[in-house]
């Protein structure tokens, strides 16, 4: 059973940056961020293989969010930068232990076996 701990939320203003950090307690395979918004359901916005050498990217974060992997894959980063309002949303990490080459579970959230806790992301106008 993975357990993963989000961190690096918080309230900043259009323009601004974030960088996001996800701690796994295993081998988590195909990691990934989703967000949802209230009233919204939930979206892919990236993900990354093992390896990191597969990576995707949601169209409206494409150019502006960098998803990364520390050296021995445990540690999942969201790097987010000219953060817009329409960012506004919790932030979840997610795992795919079983798609960790090709991380074609991305972006169904039932295809990720494993969820943290989640970490608000707020960004004024």
């Amino acid at each position: 059973h993975v357990q993963l701990v989000e961190s690096g939320g918080g309230s900043v203003q259009a323009g601004g940056s974030l960088r996001l950090s996800c701690v796994a307690s295993e081998y988590a395979g195909c990691m990934g961020w989703f967000r949802q918004a209230p009233g919204k359901e939930r979206e892919g916005v990236a993900c990354s293989s093992t390896n990191s050498d597969v990576t995707y990217y949601a169209d409206s974060v494409k150019g502006r969010f960098t998803i990364s992997r520390n050296g021995d894959g445990y540690t999942l980063f969201l790097q987010m930068n000219s953060l817009k309002p329409d960012d506004t949303a919790m932030y979840y990490c997610a795992s795919a232990p079983l798609y960790g080459a090709s991380c074609l579970a991305w972006p169904t959230p039932s295809r990720f076996d494993y969820w943290g806790q989640g970490t608000q992301v707020t960004v004024s106008s």
